[in-house]
């Protein structure tokens, strides 16, 4: 079996407006550098959040205070303060990774394009809406609405189940259909400077790879 690979065919100099078209997603930063704050300040939270919480459990111990509800209730909001800076965090080099330049550290987290930085994210926020959850559970002031909070968050959690599942499925799609297009345009635009993207002929066909 042979593998045919069309080359693209030579679009000629890019235009001056395609240029800026493709140098203004270095506006990007802009979000990135925003997102990556956030992410740091929510970061120094949770580490005062959990010294705090450190040591209130030590006074409380020493005073011979074992109260281990509220303690695993503040435990687990310093566990949710640091999800939600992790997913600041994912936003910010997935963002820069896919507009700006590719790194090692999202290809190891298995992002490498937007349906993936969309996968974690709901991952990560689907983790924070359980870890919510067993707050109240833990506090367990109001059986009845925690029993509709509880459903409430299963229903959304569904929902972003679905939209995962969804995303992932139309991921396959688009690399079943095209799977060195995407790698090629990101070799040209971050290795070659070259914004223009030259359609093959393969394309055309809806297709890159067939055998002979």
């Amino acid at each position: 079996m042979t593998v045919r690979r069309s080359t693209p065919a030579d679009t000629g100099p890019p235009t001056p407006f395609t240029r800026i078209i493709g140098q203004s997603r270095f506006i990007v930063l802009l979000a990135v550098i925003s997102v990556l704050l956030v992410a740091a300040a929510l970061f120094l939270i949770g580490v005062i959040q959990a010294l705090t919480g450190i040591y209130n459990a030590a006074a409380a111990v020493s005073d011979l205070q074992f109260n281990a509800a509220n303690l695993t209730i503040v435990f687990l909001e310093i566990v949710s303060t640091m999800l939600k800076a992790v997913v600041f965090y994912i936003i910010g080099v997935g963002l820069y990774s896919l507009f700006i330049t590719p790194l090692n550290l999202t290809v190891s987290l298995g992002i490498e394009t937007l349906n993936d930085l969309e996968d974690k994210i709901v991952s990560v926020v689907i983790v924070i809406l359980g870890v919510t959850f067993l707050e109240h559970f833990v506090r367990w002031d109001e059986p009845l609405e925690t029993l509709q909070f509880g459903g409430a968050l299963a229903v959304v959690v569904a929902a972003l189940v679905f939209f995962q599942r969804h995303s992932h499925q139309a991921k396959e799609t688009q690399q079943a259909k095209s799977p060195d297009v995407t790698a090629r345009a990101k070799r040209e635009l971050f290795e070659e400077d070259t914004e223009q993207h030259a359609i093959s002929q393969d394309e055309v066909e809806g297709r890159t790879q067939s055998s002979g």
